[in-house]
C-alpha cells in the first residue's frame, strides 16, 4: 500500500503532461497564445508620430452620396491628402474592376504624379491575370518552398497595376483561434514570391526598386528592404505584431491640416462595408492592422518565439517538478513552491520586456500545479489511512458494503429494517465429511482449503451485484436487490450459481493435483418479499434479511442431493429467468416444516414433452406411467443432461406410492 502511495507517483502525471506539451493539441497551443496576448498587450499604449489612418466612414458616405463612389472621387481623395503634406498613401481598397462611372483613367493619372500604394488579394482560385510584383533577391534556400502558398494573386485592373507605386498582398493568416496576431512579410503563388502591403509601404516610402528575403534549410530567416534594416521573421515569413502604438485617426470628414510626411493609411470603417479582423485587442479593421504592423516594422520593435524556447519550457516542467515531489515530505514546502511559481510568472514577463522574446510559463506554472496537487493529494491519503485503521476495525463485525453505506448514511445505525423482493442464495459443500477426513487432525490445513473454496465462490457473488450475507460452516448465503436496487436480482443469482459451478470445477481439478479429494456444491435460490436491514442486538447486529422466502431458500439447497442436482429454484425465481435459461420443473413439495407444497425447478435439458406427460401422469399419482415416461426420457439422446434427477425419482417410485398422495411430496429431511 505504502509503495501504491508513493508520492513519486507522480512522475506517472508528470510523464503525462510532457506528453501532451510535446504533442502540443490544439487547446495547448490556443491558450499558449492567449497568453502571448496578455504579454503583447500589458506594454504601455503609445500614439504613433508617422503612422495614420483616414476612415471612410458614416459620415464620409452621408457627405459624398453611395459606395462605391466614382474613381475620379478617389483621386480627389488622394489629392486632398497630398496636399496636407502626406508623406505616402495607401489607399487600402481593391479594384479589380473597371469602374462603373468610367473614370478610371482620372485615377490613374493621380497615380502617375502621386506614389500610392495599393492592395491585391491572394487567392485559391487559379489562372488569374498577372499580379504586381515587385523585384526580389532571394538568398539561400528557395524561399517560397516555406511561404505561405496560394493558388494565385487577384490583382487590380492592368491600369492600376501598371501606374500604381506600389501593390501589396492584404491577407491575414490567423491562428488556431481565429485571432490574427502574426502577418506574413510575404507569400508566395507559382513559385514566385509577393510582399505584404505592408512590406510593400516601407519599400515604396524608402524608394527602394526591390525587396530581399534570406533563407535557410530550417526556413525563412529574414526579409530586407535594402534601405531598411533587417527584418527577423519565423521560419514562414511572419513576425509577430506590437499592438502598443495606436496610428492617429482621422475621417475622411475631418482631416488635419497637416499630416507633416507621415504615412496615410485610407480605409472603410462604415457599417456593411468592410469586416473587422480578430486580434489581441479586439476587433480591428484591416487597415488598422496594416497601421500597426507598420509601426512594428519601423519602430524597431522585435517580438519574436525564441527556437529555444519550447526546450527551455518542458525541461523546466520536468526539473521544477522532481523538486515538487522532493519537497513534499517538508512540512513548508508550499513556500518555496510559491516561489518558484511566481518566479516562473515574472521571468516570462521580464524576457518579454527586455529581450522581446515570448517565452510561455502559463504551462510550467499549470503543470507545476498538477503535480503539487498529486503529490500533497497522495500524502493527505496516506494520513488519512492511517486514521481509518480504527475505522477498519468495523469490518470484523459489519460487511464492507454495510461499512460503505453506513458512512454515507450514519441514520442507519440503528435496528429494523424495509420490506423487498430479494432473490436469496444458499450453498452447502457436499462431501466434507470426506475431506475433513483427508486432513485428520491438520486443522490449519482444512481451514487453509476451506478459505480457498469460499475465496472462489464468494469472488462470483461480489462481481454480479451479490451481497454476501453470512458465512455459516462450509455454507455460504448472498442475496441481491439490497442494499442496492437490481431489477434483474434473479437473473444474477441464477448466472452467479451457473459461474460458481463453473470455477468450482476448475477448482477441483487444482486441488485433485494436490491430493485433495473435490468438493461438491448444492445451491438453492428462491425469490420473495422478506424483511432486510439492520438485524440484531443494540451491542451487536449485521444487515441482513428475515423471512419465511429466506428459509425455504435454505431447505432447496438441502433437497439439490435428493433430487440429483446441483441448483434447485423456487417458483417465483424460475419465473424470472426461465426467457433466458432452460428451467425445468422438477416436483411440487412440502419442505420439512411446511404442509402446503411448492414447486420447485432446476437448470438443464430435457426432452419437454415427453417430461410434461411424465409430470401429468407424477401428480395425478400413476406413477406406473410415470415411469415409463421416465425411461423413453433416458434413452431420447444426449439432449438430457438432468439424468441423475430423473434416477432420483425412480428411486422413490420404487418406494411406492404414499397414501393419501395429493401431488405434494412431503420432504422427511432437510
Amino acid at each position: 500500500m505504502k509503495r501504491l502511495l508513493s508520492p513519486w507517483l507522480a512522475l506517472l502525471t508528470l510523464s503525462l503532461l510532457i506528453v501532451i506539451r510535446v504533442s502540443d493539441p490544439t487547446f495547448v497551443e490556443s491558450v499558449r497564445l492567449r497568453y502571448f496576448d496578455t504579454l503583447i498587450t500589458s506594454k504601455t499604449h503609445t500614439v504613433s508620430k508617422q503612422v495614420h489612418v483616414v476612415n471612410i466612414d458614416d459620415a464620409t458616405l452621408e457627405r459624398l452620396g453611395q459606395f462605391p463612389f466614382p474613381r475620379s472621387q478617389y483621386a480627389n481623395i488622394i489629392e486632398d491628402l497630398y496636399s496636407r503634406g502626406a508623406g505616402l498613401v495607401v489607399f487600402n481598397l481593391f479594384m479589380p474592376d473597371a469602374d462603373r462611372f468610367g473614370k478610371d483613367a482620372s485615377l490613374a493619372d493621380t497615380f502617375h504624379r502621386h506614389p500610392v500604394v495599393l492592395p491585391q488579394v491572394a487567392s485559391p482560385d487559379k489562372n488569374l491575370s498577372l499580379a504586381f510584383r515587385p523585384g526580389v533577391s532571394e538568398i539561400g534556400s528557395p524561399a517560397h518552398d516555406f511561404t505561405v502558398d496560394y493558388p494565385g494573386i487577384q490583382p487590380n485592373i492592368p491600369l492600376f497595376n501598371a501606374s500604381a507605386a506600389g501593390i501589396g498582398v492584404v491577407n491575414v493568416l490567423p491562428e488556431i483561434d481565429g485571432v490574427t496576431r502574426r502577418i506574413p512579410m510575404v507569400v508566395s503563388s507559382g513559385g514566385l514570391l509577393y510582399p505584404s502591403i505592408s512590406l510593400e509601404t516601407l519599400r515604396v516610402a524608402v524608394g527602394d526598386p526591390s525587396f530581399q528575403v534570406k533563407s535557410t534549410d530550417a526556413g525563412i530567416e529574414a526579409v530586407r528592404i535594402p534601405s531598411f534594416a533587417k527584418i527577423t521573421t519565423d521560419s514562414i515569413g511572419r513576425i509577430w505584431i506590437d499592438w502598443s502604438a495606436n496610428p492617429i485617426q482621422h475621417s475622411l470628414m475631418d482631416l488635419p491640416k497637416s499630416f507633416d510626411g507621415g504615412i496615410v493609411i485610407v480605409g472603410l470603417t462604415a457599417k456593411g462595408l468592410n469586416n473587422p479582423v480578430a486580434t489581441p485587442r479586439g476587433g480591428l479593421f484591416p487597415h488598422y492592422v496594416q497601421a500597426n504592423v507598420l509601426e512594428t516594422l519601423t519602430s524597431g520593435t522585435s517580438i519574436s518565439r525564441p527556437d529555444w524556447a519550447d526546450g527551455a519550457e518542458i525541461l523546466a516542467v520536468i526539473v521544477l517538478s522532481i523538486l515538487i515531489i522532493l519537497l513534499s515530505r517538508w512540512k513548508y514546502a508550499i513556500i518555496p513552491i510559491i516561489a518558484v511559481i511566481v518566479s516562473l510568472y515574472y521571468g516570462s514577463h521580464y524576457t518579454f520586456t527586455h529581450y522581446g522574446y515570448l517565452v510561455d510559463s502559463l504551462f510550467p506554472i499549470l503543470s507545476l500545479a498538477i503535480v503539487y496537487l498529486h503529490t500533497y493529494t497522495v500524502k493527505f491519503i496516506t494520513e488519512l489511512n492511517a486514521k481509518l485503521q480504527i475505522k477498519k476495525q468495523f469490518g470484523t463485525y459489519l460487511s464492507p458494503a454495510m461499512v460503505e453505506k453506513l458512512q454515507k448514511n450514519p441514520e442507519l445505525l440503528q435496528l429494523g429494517g424495509e420490506t423487498r423482493e430479494l432473490s436469496i442464495m444458499f450453498t452447502d459443500v457436499r462431501g466434507f465429511t470426506t475431506i475433513s477426513e483427508h486432513y485428520g487432525k491438520d486443522v490449519q490445513g482444512l481451514t487453509k482449503i476451506m478459505n480457498r473454496y469460499m475465496t472462489a465462490m464468494t469472488a462470483k457473488i461480489i462481481k454480479n451485484n451479490g451481497t454476501l450475507d453470512k458465512y455459516i460452516g462450509d455454507a455460504q448465503m448472498a442475496f441481491w436487490n439490497a442494499p442496492l436496487d437490481d431489477k434483474d436480482h434473479a437473473l444474477n443469482a441464477v448466472k452467479t450459481a451457473l459461474e460458481m459451478l463453473g470455477d468450482l470445477d476448475g477448482f477441483n481439478k487444482e486441488i485433485v493435483k494436490e491430493g485433495i479429494p473435490p468438493f461438491g456444491m448444492g445451491l438453492g435460490i428462491n425469490t420473495g418479499s422478506v424483511v432486510v436491514g439492520n438485524m440484531g442486538s443494540r451491542q451487536r447486529f449485521d444487515y441482513t434479511c428475515l423471512g419465511d422466502s429466506v428459509n425455504l431458500a435454505s431447505r432447496l439447497e438441502g433437497q439439490s442431493k435428493n433430487y440429483g442436482v446441483r441448483i434447485v429454484l423456487g417458483e417465483r425465481t424460475a419465473q424470472l429467468v426461465k426467457d433466458v435459461y432452460d428451467v425445468v420443473e422438477m416436483d411440487c413439495i412440502a419442505v420439512k416444516g411446511k404442509t402446503e407444497g411448492v414447486k420447485v425447478y432446476t437448470i438443464g435439458k430435457t426432452v419437454t414433452y415427453m417430461h410434461n406427460e411424465f409430470l401429468k401422469e407424477y401428480y395425478r399419482g400413476n406413477w406406473d406411467k410415470a415411469e415409463s415416461w421416465i425411461k423413453e426420457i433416458l434413452t431420447a439422446g444426449n439432449d438430457v443432461t438432468i439424468t441423475a434427477y430423473y434416477e432420483a425419482i425412480l428411486e422413490r417410485i420404487k418406494e411406492g406410492l404414499p397414501p393419501q398422495w395429493d401431488g405434494v411430496y412431503r420432504a422427511t429431511s432437510k
